[in-house]
């Protein structure tokens, strides 16, 4: 099994789930809530390997869409309360450091 971590960075309170931890080929969901979030706001989401600047995942204003890369699908909820990142076939290479950053 692999830890993928959870990281949460905004100017205003995030609960965050700060791990998440399955095995290769097995989905698993990390979770983010940040109740003060405006619906008008975008939810960026990245991810960070160690020693490595971060790499843009998607962005998202409320909503679902599926993701390539890595494959899987970023749900926004329609409040802009919450927000969860679906990895669907998460592999070794996936067991980085996901930084969710919002913009107004």
């Amino acid at each position: 099994s692999f830890v993928s971590s959870a990281l949460a960075v905004y100017r205003a309170q995030v609960q965050q789930q700060l791990s998440a931890e399955t095995t290769e080929g097995t989905g698993v969901s990390i979770n983010c809530s940040h109740p003060n979030i405006q619906s008008s706001e975008v939810i960026y989401w990245y991810c960070q390997l160690l020693g490595q600047g971060p790499a843009f995942i998607a962005l998202a204003l409320k909503g679902s869409k599926e993701l390539q890369d890595p494959p899987g699908r970023l749900s926004v909820a329609a409040d802009c309360w919450s927000s969860a990142l679906w990895l669907a076939r998460p592999q070794r290479r996936d067991a980085v450091v996901y930084v969710l950053v919002s913009a107004g």
